[in-house]
């Protein structure tokens, strides 16, 4: 069945909000999740939003607990979340690596003991929307095997960056792997199949079926190349921060365990290199260049079709997904038919 924007966005505020979470957490929540159903990643939005209750339920999220900032420079900051939403805290150090980089040139803020943030690209797009370029990485827990290894020890360690301009709307959202580990969830709460390239069981066999791969491990993309940038995003989004790294993360899949990764936020301001409108232009000009020759899309195209495609038409909810909001609404005594 579908539900409209606006609908989605009450449905979620109004959960979270019984939960005891504040106003404002519940609409940068919301907010964040209704960008990944609009671009298309449903994995990241709404369908992993029962995830989010389960670790309030078992109390891995907290609601009253206070970001801190641990160590800051004029440039960094290090911040303990403290279990909040993952999306409230990577909001909060979005805004402060803008506001470092409009005061020094580049803002790099680091992330430790927060959950998970939903889609990258939303924090990319913070810093677009103030012409900045921004980039988003963190870990995950295990979930890809390294290469020749049957063990998962890496995450799907995804990794967004987006980039300013006049006339395009050019990022890029993506995990180091072949698919998000949200893509298996969705499939399996589905009950479909995966594709055939991109995921092993735990014998480290081919495997189509969902629930297989995900005892099993998911593949890098692009083979030795997608698994040194995730061994890479292991460390700068694990150590650098004070996280957990490898088989120590925890918490991002799972709702019953205490979340351990961790993230980099990064804003640069152009600026600091040429005028911005220049740049901006520049950016334009290799768009157009790059769509010259074909036809051809750049990253983010495809999310802008999304997002028109379901500013129209609404968001898809599969029956499972809403036998589990029907169970939520249950819990906590409202009529979800108000929201759909």
């Amino acid at each position: 069945m579908k539900i409209t924007i606006q609908k989605e966005r009450s449905l979620i505020i109004e959960i979270l909000t019984r939960m005891n979470v504040s106003l404002e957490d519940a609409e940068i929540i919301a907010d964040v999740t209704l960008d990944a159903d609009l671009k298309g990643f449903s994995s990241h939005g709404i369908g992993r939003f029962p995830q989010y209750i389960k670790s309030l339920n078992n109390d891995n999220i907290k609601t009253d607990t206070d970001i801190e900032i641990e160590k800051e420079t004029i440039s960094t900051a290090l911040l303990n979340g403290n279990h909040r939403f993952g999306h409230v805290v990577a909001y909060y150090a979005m805004e402060i690596a803008m506001e470092k980089a409009r005061e020094t040139g580049v803002g790099m803020v680091g992330v430790h003991d927060s959950n998970h943030f939903g889609v990258a690209g939303y924090y990319s797009d913070m810093a677009i929307m103030q012409d900045l370029i921004g980039l988003v990485i963190a870990n995950t827990e295990p979930a890809v095997a390294p290469i020749g290894g049957k063990e998962p020890i890496i995450g799907t360690n995804p990794i967004a960056i987006g980039i300013p301009s006049n006339r395009n709307y050019v990022s890029v959202d993506m995990a180091t792997s072949a698919t998000a580990r949200g893509k298996l969830l969705e499939a399996m709460r589905k009950g479909e199949k995966i594709p055939g390239n991109v995921a092993l069981d735990a014998e480290g066999n081919p495997t189509i079926d969902p629930q297989e791969a995900l005892k099993g491990s998911i593949l890098p993309f692009g083979a030795h190349k997608g698994y040194a940038l995730a061994f890479m995003i292991e460390i700068l989004a694990g150590p650098l921060v004070r996280a957990a790294y490898g088989k120590a993360v925890t918490g991002t899949a799972n709702p019953a365990e205490i979340c351990t990764k961790g993230d980099l936020l990064i804003a640069i301001d152009p600026s600091t290199y040429a005028e911005i409108e220049q740049f901006k232009d520049e950016v334009d000009g290799f768009v157009k260049e790059i769509k010259s020759s074909g036809n051809v899309f750049i990253p983010g195209d495809m999310e802008v079709r999304n997002v028109k495609y379901h500013m129209k038409e609404g968001l898809d909810l599969d029956d499972a997904l809403l036998e589990q909001l029907k169970k939520i609404s249950q819990e906590l005594s409202f009529d979800l038919d108000e929201f759909i």
